[in-house]
């Protein structure tokens, strides 16, 4: 498997942030109570990851050492104010949904440990593809366990009824319903891991 291509599908599944590396928790937690809120914090968060891992690895020569995570913390503060931005004036709901955890992306240990340990080494091309990768596992976990929850939570799946409300269990769109699938998921991927 050529660099690029590993560089890309890292992040899918060895080095999941979310159930590999284990990172990022607070938004994971927080805003999957349905597949959409997942979705939507995955996709910023996924924009933010990749243009601040191409600026990053492009000045990366250019930002002194004493002032090296100022400095990213600067470039990812831009690109979060720019999602938050767009997603207030296009998608205001999900804004509103998501709140607070829009702009603590900036202190994401995703992004920034992506930027310190990836892109301040490498070219911008795998830059943005361990942005991509990264960004596209984040996502596909927040996704996954959004869906669960709102499924057993529920009865829906992005708003479409699968079974009806009052057989739902509402612990899993509470708090403790959260730290439950996500354990269960680990579990399983762990266990799918070892597998292999």
């Amino acid at each position: 498997m050529n660099n690029s291509l590993k560089t890309l599908t890292n992040g899918i599944l060895k080095e999941n942030p979310t159930f590999g590396l284990v990172l990022g928790m607070c938004p994971t937690l927080a805003t999957t109570t349905s597949a959409v809120n997942g979705m939507s914090m995955g996709l910023a968060t996924m924009f933010v990851l990749i243009c601040s891992n191409v600026v990053i690895s492009l000045l990366k020569n250019v930002i002194p050492d004493k002032v090296r995570i100022p400095a990213f913390i600067v470039v990812i503060a831009t690109f979060v104010t720019m999602v938050q931005l767009l997603m207030q004036a296009y998608v205001p709901a999900v804004y509103a949904t998501l709140g607070l955890f829009i702009p603590l992306i900036v202190v994401n240990c995703i992004v920034l440990g992506r930027a310190e340990a990836f892109a301040a080494k490498n070219s911008v091309g795998l830059s943005a593809l361990d942005g991509i990768g990264m960004g596209l596992g984040f996502t596909l976990s927040l996704t996954i366990i959004g869906a669960i929850r709102e499924l057993l939570g529920t009865g829906c799946i992005f708003s479409m009824n699968i079974f009806p409300e009052q057989y739902g269990a509402l612990i899993f769109v509470l708090a403790p319903g959260a730290f439950i699938c996500l354990g269960y998921l680990m579990a399983g991927i762990q266990k799918l891991m070892k597998k292999d």
